[in-house]
């Protein structure tokens, strides 16, 4: 095993710290931790640990899950599902029916 050394500032060495304390670890190890997923290795035939993804990265895998969910359930949004455009800016009909929704709200 090889030692580094990194030299980080007095709050955020205070606050790794705390940190390492809460997760009853090391500084140490949380370190090593950190950098295993940022540069991920093989260990005894299988991946150690998966590497640690940008922000976009992230966002975008997130998205791709609802939208795969979406799929799967077939619940989404279709242009047969959307109001025609008459009917999108006839606001007595959407009055009306505000009306009667919130009516039936107040009768139970």
């Amino acid at each position: 095993m090889r030692n580094i050394t990194v030299a980080v500032d007095e709050e955020t060495h205070r606050r790794a710290r705390v940190r390492a304390a809460e997760l009853d670890t090391s500084v140490s190890a949380l370190v090593r931790e950190f950098l295993r997923r940022l540069v991920p290795g093989e260990r005894r035939g299988r991946l150690e640990s998966q590497p640690l993804e940008s922000a976009l990265e992230r966002r975008r895998r997130l998205f791709e899950e609802v939208f795969a969910d979406f799929d799967a359930r077939g619940v989404g949004l279709h242009m047969a599902d959307n109001l025609p455009r008459e009917a999108l800016h006839d606001r007595s009909t959407i009055r009306s029916e505000g009306d009667s929704a919130s009516l039936s709200d107040t009768d139970g």
